[in-house]
């Protein structure tokens, strides 16, 4: 049986992984500057991420939410405390496309609804409502078209108001920095009016921090910056430093009953332990300090690159775009200089979307093979 062939390879295979280099098969050493899709938050192998999970699986590794579950009560919790977003609740599941799908079926639950708005170059992942909101026509099948989302450009409030007029949108979801579309954001002006659009016509704004959230922008949700308090945010990605698991987090005023939601796999113990893990060392470490330090380094370092068109996104979510393709500069990075970098749906940006243990010293490393390749 063969592998269904979805995925364009690199001809390397990780076989361990410390912090922020990765090693395959013939001990050749990577600096991993995109933390495999801005998963790897607090490093490969962290010392407690591995402790954490090996302690729990060694005592109970699943078990349904028909029982209790004291870990899924700490991890919101702390969620809570670190994040600071309080008066709401919490539903885990396993990934960011799942999170997304919950939060759209409940916005559609409480307002009676069923038109979402959603943003150009927007990805917010591949299963039904998820994958109909993500504007690319490529992955959405025609089962998916049954949805129906309205497209509008980042930033156009004429647009928005003119279709919330209409009174049949449940929901607007939004991405505060694109991810896959292009590290793109819009200005705090607009997403306060933006919040002010949802209150006056009764629809529910969900904010996608599936990538950006647990402080991969340097603070622990990428709204946060602009002051705006959402309906639900989603998360996952660097929620569990490589354990699958998602969630969202659901305002108070969204009413809970028996059956609304459900997950077999979600919240299990050894995903709340992986996160639990997450959080305790991004506190410890002081890593969304870091985040911010290094990202500062980071782009007074890029200024230094004649090439570059413009440095996009904020904290260690950058995008460095020029004015050519940059497929031939990945591939360089990767087999010259043994640098795992990202792209995106603009073929012209490069992603950088490290752990955020990263250090000035490995930007330095970066920045010294970019110039060599742009020579």
């Amino acid at each position: 049986m063969n592998l269904f062939n979805v995925y364009p390879l690199f001809d390397i295979t990780p076989v361990k992984a410390e912090d922020v280099f990765v090693f395959d098969e013939k001990n050749t050493k990577y600096l991993d500057l995109y933390g495999g899709h801005a998963v790897i938050s607090i490093g490969h192998s962290h010392p407690e991420y591995v402790k954490s999970i090996s302690d729990q699986v060694s005592k109970l590794g699943f078990y349904s939410n028909s029982i209790q579950n004291p870990l899924q009560v700490e991890l919101a919790k702390q969620i809570t405390e670190f994040s600071n977003c309080e008066n709401y609740n919490l539903f885990l599941c396993n990934s960011g496309a799942e999170a997304n799908e919950n939060a759209l079926k409940l916005a559609s639950f409480e307002t009676g609804k069923s038109k979402v708005i959603a943003f150009k170059n927007s990805f917010h992942g591949r299963t039904s409502a998820a994958v109909a909101a993500t504007d690319n026509p490529k992955i959405i099948a025609p089962i998916n078209t049954q949805q129906e989302v309205e497209f509008i450009e980042l930033g156009d409030l004429f647009a928005i108001e003119k279709s919330l007029q209409n009174e049949n949108v449940c929901a607007v979801i939004i991405e505060c920095i694109q991810g896959v579309g292009g590290l793109d954001e819009s200005t705090t002006q607009f997403y306060k009016a933006l919040e002010l659009l949802c209150n006056k016509y009764h629809v529910l704004l969900i904010a996608d921090e599936v990538q950006s959230g647990f402080g991969r922008t340097g603070d622990f949700f990428a709204f946060q910056k602009h002051g705006i308090k959402p309906n639900i945010i989603s998360m996952a990605k660097g929620m569990g430093n490589g354990f699958p698991i998602g969630g969202i987090l659901i305002n108070n005023n969204i009413e809970a009953s028996y059956g609304l939601l459900g997950t077999t796999f979600g919240g299990n113990h050894l995903a709340c332990a992986a996160s639990l893990a997450v959080i305790k060392v991004l506190k410890e470490e002081q890593l969304l300090e870091n985040t911010k330090e290094v990202s500062a380094y980071f782009i007074e370092k890029a200024k230094s690159i004649p090439q570059l068109k413009s440095l996009k996104g904020r904290g260690l979510m950058l995008g460095l775009e020029f004015d050519f393709p940059v497929v031939q500069l990945r591939n360089a990075l990767i087999h010259k200089h043994q640098m795992f970098t990202g792209s995106s749906n603009n073929p012209n940006l490069l992603r950088i979307l490290p752990p955020l243990t990263i250090k000035k010293v490995h930007i330095d490393v970066f920045i010294d093979a970019l110039k060599q390749e742009l020579k």
